[in-house]
């Protein structure tokens, strides 16, 4: 409940900055949605030129990119630490964190939260819907809790890879470049994993696991026949929690060897 109680008032502090500026704060939703606009622009251009990717067809790979949307609406909203290094660690505000009872990696994430991204978890859902009916999927009780379930370890996925790529930062002072990087990896994740040479698969799926922030997962509701999509998708929790505990000893690791921004 301390925890619940603490990311109310971030938020609300959060809403009463923004709601100062609402133009800045619509001019961001808008850019938000207009670069995932521009993603889904890219796969319907792809599909006016063949009528299968990696045999999967146009309106399942839509289908993916909505449920894509969907985690990493959440993860955006909650992890938002592109400036992580300069901020925390050149400017010492690592050290203010240090000495509050709440823990480190929960006040970073508050402090650094971004709501407008969840709209585009919604937009995600409004995808999937579409798509869904023009397939004519049923939806029953159950899909809804494996989307709950699936959509968690997807987030988990996220929040372990890039809390182990952000500790980087503790052991060093300069900009790693990662970062960008893995921003531009993880939209790998929302194609097929057929379309990709073997080492490719290999780092999506067991590396830098984006494949289950996006295709496997998304295979469930899809119902491939392929070898293994059910095997995978279910998977997707476990690689969660497995990068998680990653993250989390990196960053635990990382915290124990800072010693402040010093004079």
């Amino acid at each position: 409940m301390f925890y619940l109680g603490l990311m109310w008032e971030y938020f609300k502090n959060y809403a009463k900055s923004r709601m100062t500026y609402r133009a800045d704060f619509w001019i961001e939703v808008v850019s938000d949605l207009t670069y995932q606009a521009m993603n889904l622009a890219v796969i319907l251009i792809a599909f006016r030129h063949t009528p299968a990717l990696g045999g999967w067809s146009e309106a399942e790979i839509v289908f993916v990119f909505g449920f894509f949307m969907v985690p990493y609406g959440i993860f955006s909203c909650f992890f938002d630490l592109w400036n992580f290094g300069e901020r925390y660690i050149v400017k010492g505000e690592m050290d203010r964190v240090l000495t509050r009872p709440a823990h480190n990696l929960f006040q970073v994430m508050l402090e650094n939260m971004y709501p407008p991204g969840l709209i585009g978890s919604f937009v995600g859902i409004a995808i999937m819907a579409v798509t869904a009916r023009q397939m004519e999927m049923a939806f029953g009780w159950t899909d809804l809790v494996m989307l709950a379930v699936l959509t968690a370890g997807a987030v988990l996925v996220y929040f372990g890879l890039y809390t182990a790529i952000t500790a980087i930062a503790f052991f060093t002072d300069a900009p790693t470049g990662i970062l960008p990087l893995m921003y531009n990896l993880q939209s790998y994740g929302r194609y097929p994993v057929t379309i990709y040479n073997r080492t490719m698969r290999f780092v999506l799926t067991w590396l830098l696991p984006f494949a289950f922030v996006g295709v496997y997962p998304a295979s469930f509701f899809l119902e491939r026949s392929g070898p293994g999509d059910l095997r995978m998708a279910l998977l997707t929790p476990v690689v969660g929690m497995v990068f998680t505990a990653i993250g989390l000893t990196v960053w635990n690791i990382g915290v124990k060897r800072y010693r402040g921004a010093g004079s």
